[in-house]
């Protein structure tokens, strides 16, 4: 029990823990802010590449557009929930729109914007000469949001809540993904820009056999970067103490 001050009846207890609830109300609306703003990064690196594509179909076909569209979604909910106090989402929410937007920076900044890769986009006309709103947006969707989806996860997201087994569910997105590209492309007229959105699904460059042996690569790398994630949530540190922490704690081991 705390002490009561020095004015205060003795006869009145303070109630313990009560000096927390403006702590926790400042952490909560912190939270809301950040996430309010890596969402609003989203959305704009998002609107910013719609109004200056000709085609609005081809925009949304790209993965990097959809995760972002998740990361605006997800993120603005749980400000929403920090602002107003209400649970957090549910790990296997959060943590598998991490991921993909993890993916998304990753693959960009890897293998996408590398010249050394097999991958590069680097040659491409649209993609090697960027500036203005493109270079901007190019910044949001591929280096903000994924940098601010992960320091929501340090910062304002209790660990310990993701288990093994959302890494094997997440993989249902990106192997989703992969269809639709396959099928998309085939229904496309060849020829047709940016028929295949990445290099690595080229069925005209590498063929289905080897499209799906770049998937296979890629999707083992995924699921270990989900195994890897699933591991630090168990070992990373509480930033903040827990009566001031926003999400839930852990019910349970790892399994």
């Amino acid at each position: 029990m705390i002490t009561p001050d020095a004015g205060a009846d003795p006869a009145v207890p303070v109630p313990e823990g009560a000096g927390a609830v403006p702590l926790r109300r400042r952490s909560s609306a912190l939270a809301a802010a950040f996430r309010a703003l890596v969402a609003l990064a989203a959305v704009t690196g998002i609107v910013i590449d719609l109004s200056i594509s000709n085609s609005v179909l081809r925009v949304l076909s790209y993965f990097t557009i959809q995760s972002n569209i998740l990361v605006a979604v997800v993120l603005a909910a749980g400000a929403l929930r920090a602002w107003s106090g209400r649970p957090a989402l549910p790990p296997l929410v959060t943590g598998g729109t991490l991921l993909f937007i993890g993916i998304t920076g990753l693959v960009y900044h890897l293998i996408l914007a590398n010249d050394s890769s097999g991958f590069s986009m680097t040659d491409d006309a649209a993609q090697a000469v960027m500036t203005g709103p493109r270079q901007v947006s190019n910044q949001l969707l591929h280096t903000v949001s994924p940098i601010g989806a992960a320091l929501d996860w340090l910062l304002f997201t209790a660990p310990g809540a993701l288990r093994l087994r959302h890494a094997a569910l997440w993989l249902a997105y990106p192997l989703a993904y992969l269809g639709f590209a396959l099928v998309r492309g085939a229904i496309m007229t060849p020829g047709t820009p940016a028929r295949y959105p990445y290099p690595f699904l080229d069925v005209d460059a590498h063929g289905y056999a080897g499209v799906l042996g770049n998937g296979l690569t890629f999707g083992l790398a995924f699921y270990g970067l989900a195994l890897a994630l699933v591991g630090l949530d168990r070992i990373r540190p509480a930033i903040a103490p827990a009566e001031n922490r926003i999400s839930s704690q852990a019910a349970g081991p790892l399994k």
